[in-house]
């Protein structure tokens, strides 16, 4: 057993405490795959990662990233977060402006000339039909109208998110959690547009997470996927901002911010609110 540095911070938010809490053990070096899942059982968190350095030449440092029931290659609040715990406990990047992450899916860049709004750029992402016979269990199980659903793909960027389009940002606040539960449902992405004017775009919700929740606070991993899938179907002409865990008490905003025809960056707030050491 070896002291380490550890933080708990939430990401995804302007409002510390209505994020999406992550841990972070900054000194990840030498446990195994073993202990780590069973430290992140014990966190109880959506996730809780693990620093540790790289394998990669080119990467500043190497994480691993688990749920409190298994490990996952690539997450968007972990990523966020992780690098905030590493900046905040002395890493330095090689490049000023920008870390690289290794992670399960290869390197993820993470933009960090605006320190108020580290953003990632957004992994690939492969687009896919979804099976008709899960749409229809998906919408049965909500209760969505076939008129209520604009647009469906399942998409991949390392986690698998079976996604619709609604009709509208209220339509996405009616649905019901509580009907879509594993392992009858993986994880669902809905989203649907709020009115013009208003301060977000979107309206996001991650229901039957893979976690082991019934809904995600803020998922950064299907934010950069939706965006990928928008960008690519014309539907992502400008930068948009993105709420997310309305319906649960929570204040999630991610940024979302188109680079070119290929590359887009997924941007939130990071607050460092526990500092101090773990035994493991």
């Amino acid at each position: 057993m070896q002291i380490r540095r550890f933080i708990q911070c939430d990401v995804f938010t302007p409002v510390p405490t209505l994020g999406n809490a992550l841990a972070v053990v900054v000194d990840g070096d030498e446990l195994s795959e073993q202990v780590m899942q069973q430290f992140a059982a014990w966190t109880n968190l959506a996730e809780t990662t693990f620093i540790l350095p790289p394998l990669d030449a080119q990467a500043d440092y190497r994480l691993k990233i688990y749920t409190p029931v298994r490990e996952v290659l690539f997450a968007g609040h972990p990523t966020l977060g992780s690098c905030a715990a590493w900046l905040h406990c002395g890493g330095a990047p090689r490049q000023s402006d920008r870390v690289r992450q290794e992670c399960g899916i290869g390197i993820v860049e993470i933009d960090i000339s605006n320190p108020g709004m580290p953003a990632f750029i957004a992994p690939p992402t492969r687009v896919r039909s979804i099976q008709e016979s899960a749409l229809e269990a998906i919408c049965a199980a909500l209760e969505i109208t076939p008129g209520q659903v604009l647009h469906t793909a399942e998409l991949d960027n390392g986690p698998v998110f079976q996604v619709l389009l609604l009709d509208s940002a209220e339509s996405v606040l009616a649905l019901d959690s509580s009907r879509v539960r594993r392992p009858a449902f993986r994880s669902i992405g809905v989203l649907g547009a709020h009115p013009p004017g208003g301060e977000c775009d979107y309206e996001v919700r991650h229901l039957a997470p893979s976690s082991g929740m019934s809904e995600d606070p803020i998922t950064g991993s299907l934010n950069s996927a939706l965006a990928h899938w928008l960008q690519a179907e014309g539907r992502l002409p400008r930068a948009v901002t993105v709420a997310q865990g309305t319906s649960i008490g929570r204040h999630g905003r991610v940024a979302i911010e188109p680079l070119d025809r290929r590359n887009v960056k997924i941007g939130g707030q990071t607050h460092i609110l526990i500092e101090g050491q773990v035994a493991l």
